[in-house]
């Protein structure tokens, strides 16, 4: 049996290429006699840029950029091997896993690093630059990857404000006077998601409690985005509210549009045409699949939704592992999913489903690997 492996991350605790290795060891142990093929997968937030060097040329770029709360950190940026088309990852800069638990509070974080990483990559040559903009830690709509490109915000006398989410409401004007041309460069974005700015579906409402914002500040930053809205419509003459996936990122799906001119795209698309997956699939008589939770998200612009599509094009069984499971049989069903392992045992610490993942998802991969072997999948 041809088996592909291709899991998207495990969060907090493995990657895709971790998440991979554990699959192909409990499903070895199953039978040598399956043959393995490992894909990674990333849907443009955290593990792209490892997803991308795993599958073309590219170079590793170091620089110095801003975290979250604008202290200084060691990130990179890839340039492909023919110096046209650069990769940045805003999670390196920018993302909920560079802050402790406690520090996460996206009333005042920014994405200003995720700037400076595409300023940084603005070099002779480079026509293309490749954005993935998941798993942000901020909710400033952009502002801050736009202060690190020259556009300046400023309040109702005059005076430039921090770029952090706390700070929308307040903004009055955009002063673009010293800002960077930056029409030369073609910007693709690659969302994980594609909820509006604003609204019961838009960034503040959905995505600020896991950045650690309260009821209170949720409501905060839900009026500055509206506000914000307002000022982006008047400045470049476009309602970011009605683009897919403006509200990505906290609001940096809008910026990207409005400021770098870019286009958004499904990070999962994007990744399946990068490392060629619909030829892997064609070839698998199995595939395999996987990440941390899967719940409603996974069903629009996450890896198992892209790799369900394919599967179901070329009539291959897809299969999947992870942490949480929140789905039904018909909803995983409606997506082409044939069956979900929760590698989670039941009755163990909070703790436990993060340090022993990997035990956890070898062991779930040896046992569907058996149960394989039983029901004779082809």
């Amino acid at each position: 049996m041809n088996i592909l492996i291709a899991p998207d991350k495990f969060k907090y605790s493995l990657s895709s290429a971790e998440a991979s290795d554990a699959i192909k060891k409990g499903l070895l142990k199953a039978s040598k006699d399956f043959k393995i093929q490992i894909l990674p997968m990333a849907d443009g937030g955290e593990g792209l840029s490892d997803v991308i060097k795993s599958c073309i040329s590219a170079v590793e770029h170091p620089v110095t950029v801003s975290d979250p709360l604008f202290r200084s950190i060691k990130s990179s940026f890839l340039i492909s091997k023919d110096g046209k088309t650069a990769f940045i990852e805003m999670a390196k800069a920018s993302g909920l896993l560079l802050l402790k638990p406690e520090e996460r509070n996206c009333m005042l974080t920014s994405t200003l690093g995720t700037g400076e990483l595409i300023r940084a990559a603005i070099n002779p040559g480079v026509e293309k630059i490749i954005l993935g903009i998941g798993g942000s830690a901020t909710n400033e709509a952009g502002i801050g990857m736009a202060t690190a490109l020259g556009y300046r915000f400023l309040d109702a006398s005059g005076k430039e404000l921090r770029p952090i989410g706390q700070n929308l409401a307040k903004i009055a004007t955009i002063d673009d006077s010293k800002s960077i041309d930056v029409k030369h460069i073609d910007f693709k974005v690659a969302c994980d998601v594609d909820n509006p700015l604003y609204g019961k579906n838009g960034a503040s409402l959905v995505y600020s409690k896991q950045k650690g914002a309260s009821k209170e500040e949720t409501d905060l930053l839900e009026k500055g985005m509206i506000h914000f809205a307002g000022i982006l419509e008047k400045h470049f003459g476009r309602d970011m509210q009605q683009i897919k996936g403006s509200g990505a990122a906290g609001g940096l799906g809008a910026a990207c549009v409005a400021f770098l001119g870019a286009d958004l795209l499904s990070g999962i698309e994007l990744v399946l045409k990068i490392n060629k997956a619909e030829e892997y699939i064609r070839q698998a008589d199995l595939v395999v699949t996987g990440e941390g939770k899967i719940d409603e998200q996974s069903l629009n612009g996450k890896a198992i939704s892209g790799l369900a599509k394919l599967c179901k094009k070329h009539q291959k069984p897809l299969i999947a592992f992870c942490g949480a499971l929140s789905l039904s049989d018909q909803e995983l069903q409606s997506i082409g999913v044939q069956k979900v392992y929760v590698i989670t045992p039941p009755s163990i610490s909070r703790a436990d489903p993060y340090t022993n993942a990997a035990k956890f998802l070898a062991d779930a991969a040896f046992a569907s690997g058996k149960q394989l072997l039983h029901d004779k999948i082809k």
